[in-house]
């Protein structure tokens, strides 16, 4: 039986899109066939999916809302398939807040959506200073401060585990495979 994986995501500076690019390429390495989508771009019915997998950033706190309304309004369809939730933000860096049920930002993202929930995880995003705006640039600065996170404007830190990411992905490829088993 064919299974088609419906990748769905929300970035600010394009580290999302990367993880879920990411994803995309093991699924179709595993010969599971996948398409990947901005949220701005999905226009497909999502019960030709058999897997819905949903990445979205943090931006100063918040996940971005068109995705909470994305899973609000197509709730009775993601609740007939297998769903995947993923946050990228820079707080998983901190061992303490690097689960989804530790993450302050995933905990209030979760609270807020009313939908089946298969897989989720967190994941640490990517410091560019360079390429945001200065008054991006002046608020995380100020928020890496206050969180005793880099503020080194030159270079960029990538804090993404891809080891972690990659169990992500293999934990829905062997559902996938043996669907029994999650």
């Amino acid at each position: 039986m064919k299974h088609t994986i419906g990748i769905i995501y929300s970035t600010v500076d394009g580290h999302t899109h990367k993880i879920c690019k990411h994803l995309h390429k093991q699924f179709q390495n595993a010969q599971i066939e996948s398409e990947l989508y901005a949220i701005e771009a999905f226009n497909q019915d999502i019960s030709s999916f058999n897997t819905i997998i949903i990445g979205a950033s943090v931006r100063y706190g918040y996940h971005n809302k068109n995705v909470i309304e994305f899973i609000n309004t197509n709730k009775e369809n993601l609740n007939q398939i297998k769903t995947a939730f993923l946050s990228v933000n820079l707080v998983v860096r901190k061992p303490e807040k690097n689960s989804p049920e530790t993450n302050p930002y995933f905990i209030k993202f979760m609270n807020k959506i009313d939908c089946k929930r298969d897989f989720i995880d967190v994941f640490a995003g990517k410091l560019y200073y360079p390429a945001y705006p200065f008054f991006d640039k002046l608020m995380i600065k100020l928020i890496m401060v206050i969180t005793k996170g880099s503020t080194d404007t030159k270079t960029p830190i990538e804090y993404t585990n891809w080891d972690r990411v990659n169990s992500f992905g293999n934990k829905i490829i062997k559902n996938i495979q043996s669907p029994t088993k999650k």
